[in-house]
Formats: structure tokens, sequence, C-alpha cells
């Protein structure tokens, strides 16, 4: 008697390929996971941008009427850095730094896949030495304050290097499936026989 794979087929040994119930159950919290992370990183990044500007604006009025506010540059700039870091977390997250995908779209769709993870680990790896940097630099900053706002420390405004850091390592791994996705297609249009497994019998 033969029996074919089939959607309602609790015996997953029937069909190895097909992902069972734990890693659909997995892949939706990673993916519930990922829009929480990407709503909260967007709001907060809306969030400074509007600060920055408001900051900005708020200091070319004062400074026309002739009331310069001391403050002002300084949180600018700071703010500014916050943007660029948490920004780029956030664009990490959606895949929308500058790449070279031609470059691995030359190289045959076997080696497409390889090539795009040893980018990832010279990345990821990029970002842990930095957010370790970045935590040598906090302990060393330890009892400072900005020039303008002495009652504010300098800690908080260098804990965004750490931070960042770690938040673009998140926002690398939970969009990795999604890099490895354009390999994977090109690989099956040039092997289209591999795009669906081979049904397998059993035999009683």
């Amino acid at each position: 008697m033969t029996r074919c794979c089939e959607e309602n087929d609790p015996d997953q040994r029937v069909c190895p390929g097909r992902p069972t119930q734990r890693a659909k159950e997995a892949k939706g919290v990673i993916s519930v996971f990922r829009r929480g992370f990407q709503w909260a990183l967007e709001a907060w990044v809306i969030l400074l941008m509007f600060s920055l500007t408001a900051i900005v604006v708020g200091a070319v009025v004062f400074r026309k009427m002739g009331q310069s506010l001391g403050w002002t540059d300084e949180i600018a700039r700071v703010l500014l850095a916050w943007v660029t870091y948490y920004g780029s977390a956030l664009a990490a997250l959606k895949r929308a730094h500058i790449g070279f995908p031609g470059l691995v779209e030359r190289f045959s769709p076997s080696k497409r896949i390889p090539l795009v993870l040893l980018g990832e680990v010279f990345v990821i790896g990029f970002f842990l030495l930095m957010a370790w940097v970045g935590m040598e630099v906090y302990q060393i900053l330890e009892g400072d304050t900005l020039v303008s706002l002495t009652w504010l420390p300098l800690r908080l405004t260098q804990s965004v290097i750490p931070i960042g850091a770690v938040l673009f390592v998140i926002a690398e791994l939970l969009s990795l499936p999604e890099a490895l996705r354009a390999p994977r297609l090109s690989e099956l249009e040039v092997h289209p026989t591999n795009a669906s497994s081979p049904v397998q019998e059993v035999r009683p």
C-alpha cells in the first residue's frame, strides 16, 4: 500500500522536508517579535527626529529673537547621533542599507548563500566589536557630564554606541531569512527540480 504526503498527515517522518508544528510555532513567535521590534524602533526614531527638528527650529527662533540658548547645539548633535545609530538598526531590519547584490549574483547559485552568510559574519562581528568598545567607553566616561547641561551625564549620551550596536545585530539576525531568500530563489530558477521534494512512499 502506498501513502503520499498530505497536508494533514500527522506522521512527519513521511515528509521530512515539511516543517514540523514546533518549527511553525517558532517561526510565528519570531515573526511577532520582529513586528514588535520594528514598531518600537520606528516609534523611537520618529520621536527622536521630531525632537531634533523641534530643538533646531526652536534654536533658530530664539537666536533670531536675540535670546540664544546655549544647550541646543550640543543636544542637537547628540540627537543626530542617536538618530543615526537607531535608524541604522531600523534600516538593517528592513535590509535598506546600501549593498552590492550584483556582486553576489556573479557567482554560481551554489556559492551565493555561503557568500551571504560570510558577509553576515563580518557585519555581525564588527558590530559586536563595536558594542564591546562602546561598553569600554561607557566605563571611562563615569562622572563626566555635558558642557552645557552639567546635570546630564555623558554616559547617557554615549550609551547609544553599545545599545545601537546590539540592536543592529538583532536586526541583522531577524532579517537574515529575508537576505537568504533571493539566493535560494535564484538557485531554484537554475535547478527547478529542487523546488519541491519528491514524494516518498511508505510501504508496510
